[in-house]
């Protein structure tokens, strides 16, 4: 199994936007000597928490500042970019990194980031199939030959310009991993379809939803192989979770209700609950939202605990979802970083050859 990062990133408001990136750099660079295969950083625009609009200029960074690590955003929000940016902008990053790359991509995106875009819909399925045009678009773009391309949309016209060969100017550029890098597709509700394209495309699956909700995601990735004649591999499916890890039972409980309770109860809950998400999280649907509260999620959904109880939780989660290759953990910011640092050693160092087994 394989252990890597998920930074959304979370950050309290009160911490400057300048200090928090400083803090994502020292967790990226501790990640990469520890062993950790990837780190997947988000992108966010009108969420103050989630301070990072423009997840490949960490990543630009980052990939400076280490050697093995590779990096993915997570996710590049296809309906707010023009395509021929977003292609552009990929495919530079791709070259910077030498295939040291993923592409996370989504098909929505908060209604405050499309306002602010200026972007027009009557539901979200007309989000999604914005989305997806600006992803054909894109992939359009790095397939073409000899600069020749051609796009007449709903939401997207986009032609190359006739070759001037004695300028040299057309379009030519393409990712440094042809025909592109690998392509992630995250999923964060149940009843979305997107992930099923993964498996139609063969490319990555991942979720951060619990663990009753997974292996119906997986059937979608399954069918969705299934349709073009390929073979769904588990080793692909990338589940992201909560994780604390402490020195002793006790103190991985205590120290949680801070590193992972407090953004929980400041922003993690309401959101959820605006977002209609606070079901997904519920192992009893009858249960009342006030019920989901830190005691519960520490003892039902995230991962806490001692090393021994941390691997035992993982090899359980590895159990029920019936197998995948790669765990993320998300990263959080408590006011004492150094909580943060020590459980993402400990995950690597005491944790994870406990279950260097499952595959």
């Amino acid at each position: 199994m394989n252990f890597g990062l998920f930074m959304m990133p979370l950050h309290p408001p009160h911490r400057s936007i300048a200090d928090s990136y400083d803090r994502d750099m020292e967790l990226i660079v501790q990640a990469d000597e520890l062993g950790y295969h990837e780190a997947w950083i988000g992108e966010h625009i009108t969420e103050t928490w989630e301070n990072a609009p423009v997840p490949e200029l960490l990543i630009a960074q980052a990939l400076a500042l280490t050697k093995q690590i590779i990096f993915a955003t997570g996710v590049t929000m296809l309906p707010l970019h023009h395509p021929v940016d977003t292609a552009h902008r990929i495919a530079m990053l791709d070259h910077m990194a030498r295939g040291r790359f993923y592409w996370g991509i989504g098909f929505r995106s908060l209604p405050t980031d499309l306002h602010l875009y200026g972007v027009e819909y009557n539901s979200m399925d007309e989000v999604r199939d914005r989305g997806k045009e600006a992803l054909e678009v894109i992939l359009g773009l790095w397939a073409a030959e000899d600069g020749h391309f051609g796009f007449e949309g709903k939401y997207y016209q986009v032609h190359a310009p006739e070759i001037d060969p004695e300028l040299g100017r057309r379009l030519y550029y393409k990712p440094y991993q042809l025909p592109h890098p690998p392509i992630g597709v995250a999923t964060s509700t149940p009843n979305s379809d997107s992930i099923r394209m993964a498996g139609e495309r063969g490319w990555i699956p991942m979720t951060n939803l619990p663990t009753p909700h997974v292996p119906e995601l997986w059937k979608k990735v399954e069918e969705g192989a299934a349709s073009t004649g390929r073979e769904a591999d588990r080793g692909q499916l990338r589940i992201g979770r909560e994780i604390y890890v402490g020195e002793t039972p006790e103190s991985a409980r205590e120290e949680a209700r801070i590193v992972l309770g407090k953004p929980f109860n400041e922003h993690q809950w309401l959101n959820r609950k605006a977002g209609g998400n606070l079901a997904n999280v519920k192992l009893d649907p009858n249960m009342t939202d006030e019920a989901v509260d830190v005691e519960y999620m520490i003892e039902n959904i995230w991962i806490v605990g001692d090393p021994q109880e941390c691997a035992d939780q993982i090899r359980q989660l590895h159990t029920d979802v019936g197998g995948f290759g790669h765990l993320l953990a998300i990263t959080q910011d408590p006011d004492d970083h150094s909580l943060m640092q020590r459980s993402l050693r400990l995950l690597m160092e005491e944790v994870a050859p406990q279950v260097e087994d499952l595959n």
